[in-house]
């Protein structure tokens, strides 16, 4: 096979079998849990035990977060179309940005350069910016899941140079608080993910919290009320 010539490395359907990096389908069915095929999937490798334990930690942490943009876009959606699931979830996903939930893609980036940390907040503070990851509309003094996070990577040893650097941010920041964007980005770092992934976390997480809103939408409906409350809220201007 030339170079020039398209592959896909992640799976192929046989007549008889499903090939997935590699494996067959029906093997990794029963032996592996949805995590760690999640981590084989994006990665092509299956996890360590630390690994597999902080991609299920994270998950849970960035998971649900009550009536955020995201969820309150997908309810409002499957209200103008009851039939559309899939169109509601992808309403919610799409605003998966660097304001709401897909900050610690930034995070990451912020981290992986490695810059002096003293000199990226002058700077930033300078231009008129703000450092990702610290921050919170509810969590104004601090954000339990980020503390969480940062406690069982401590317990578990795999908090490295990336955990080390979001502290001293933490410490030059005080006391504005650390949101959970920043310790997912540093612990994924530390346990060797690179940082094109870490967005995928979140996507994946706030996916399964979606699902649950658009079930609750459609037995108790928000989304006409939601509505209501923005047309409400807003005054018109001529």
């Amino acid at each position: 096979m030339s170079e020039a010539e398209p592959v896909s490395r992640i799976a192929h359907a046989y007549p008889d079998r499903v090939e997935v990096r590699g494996r067959d389908l029906t093997e990794l069915m029963g032996r592996l849990s949805f995590t760690q095929f999640f981590h084989l999937l994006l990665t092509g490798e299956e996890p360590t035990e630390d690994q597999r334990f902080f991609l299920d930690v994270l998950l849970v942490a960035i998971a649900e977060h009550g009536l955020m943009p995201t969820n309150v876009a997908a309810r409002m959606t499957l209200a103008a179309d009851p039939g559309s699931l899939q169109g509601a979830v992808a309403a919610g996903i799409l605003g998966a940005g660097p304001v709401v939930l897909g900050a610690a893609e930034e995070c990451a980036r912020l981290l992986a350069a490695g810059g002096d940390p003293e000199t990226v907040v002058r700077e930033t503070r300078a231009a008129g910016g703000r450092v990702p990851g610290f921050g919170h509309p509810v969590h104004r003094e601090r954000d339990p899941r980020a503390e969480r996070i940062l406690e069982l990577a401590d317990e578990r040893g795999v908090s490295g140079r990336h955990v080390a650097l979001a502290r001293r941010y933490g410490e030059l920041l005080a006391p504005l608080p650390m949101n959970v964007s920043l310790p997912i980005a540093a612990v994924m770092l530390d346990l060797g993910y690179p940082v094109s992934t870490v967005k995928a976390v979140p996507i994946l997480a706030r996916t399964a919290s979606l699902l649950a809103h658009l079930e609750e939408e459609r037995e108790r409906p928000l989304g006409p009320e939601l509505a209501r409350a923005a047309e409400e809220a807003v005054e018109y201007e001529r």
